[in-house]
């Protein structure tokens, strides 16, 4: 039997029942999903030095499990001391069963290891039903060893889904577990 990931179960059998009764969908296909989550991290200060991409690749590939890129500046910035082409950040956009785990890693691990953690924002929203947040520490998630962190850096993640407004993917989020604040 194939290996199926937990929070995946979750969304076949309790969340796309839900969300079809809240907002009377008369076909499951209707029903909003995730479509891929993406991770970006930016290192302005690679520009001085370039070890700083290779320690954000090796930390956002242990955090998301798949490899992660560098992106690269697009133009030159005399005031930044920025040329073009110049490695600037690591991105990871994580699709199927990986992006899966990694939410609910996510959801379960990660966001209750916050300091202060009082909720997220639902500020977030783009109008089209993708949400973006963002994480001010890398050493919220347990593939990270506090020991061996040279610098500590924030990062943002996008969820990008199928629904066609923000309150459609804000009851799928809601669902899924992801702890909004209190209206």
């Amino acid at each position: 039997m194939a290996y199926i990931p937990r929070i995946k179960e979750k969304y076949l059998n309790e969340i796309v029942p839900a969300l079809m009764d809240e907002f009377k969908y008369k076909n499951r296909m209707q029903v909003p999903r995730i479509l891929k989550i993406s991770v970006n991290q930016g290192l302005g200060v690679a520009i001085s030095d370039r070890k700083h991409i290779d320690t954000g690749i090796n930390e956002m590939t242990m955090i998301t499990g798949q490899k992660a890129v560098a992106t690269k500046s697009k133009k030159d910035i005399s005031n930044f001391k920025l040329r073009r082409n110049n490695p600037i950040g690591v991105r990871v956009t994580l699709r199927g069963d990986k992006m899966y785990e990694f939410l609910d890693r996510l959801i379960a691990i990660s966001l209750p290891r916050v300091r202060d953690f009082r909720g997220i924002s639902d500020k977030g929203f783009d109008g089209r039903g993708n949400f973006t947040m963002g994480v001010t520490e890398q050493i919220i998630f347990p593939e990270i060893d506090i020991d061996k962190v040279a610098r500590i850096n924030g990062m943002d993640i996008t969820f990008v889904t199928s629904a066609p407004n923000d309150r459609e993917a804000y009851a799928l989020l809601k669902a899924f577990g992801l702890p909004f604040k209190n209206k």
